[in-house]
């Protein structure tokens, strides 16, 4: 379950996404099967190929892609969600929602 982001972010997000932009959405996020995770980010891009290659950078493989949908995309959590959006320069996402529950 997703929530935490506002309708003109995730907006945004979809329009990185499917103009072939390498794009960064982090919200808060709740599934069982990842305990101590309450954040993720979706790092997609229309562009198969070029999603790829900028995950390989950070060892991400295509099969951890999510095809599902309209919106291809990696998820990222836990130390490897805070270690690409430092590299990237995009931490400040990801340090909005953990300021927010203090």
């Amino acid at each position: 379950m997703a929530f935490g982001i506002k309708r003109d972010e995730l907006e945004s997000w979809k329009q990185g996404v499917d103009s072939g932009k390498i794009s960064f959405l982090t919200h808060y996020w709740v599934d069982n099967r990842f305990p101590g995770c309450n954040t993720v980010t979706k790092v997609g891009c229309n562009d198969l190929t070029k999603l790829e290659t900028w995950g390989k950078q950070y060892g991400l493989q295509r099969e951890w892609m999510d095809l599902r949908g309209n919106y291809p995309h990696f998820d990222l959590f836990g130390e490897r969600q805070r270690d690409i959006l430092q590299r990237e320069g995009h931490l400040a996402q990801l340090n909005k929602l953990q300021n927010k529950k203090a």
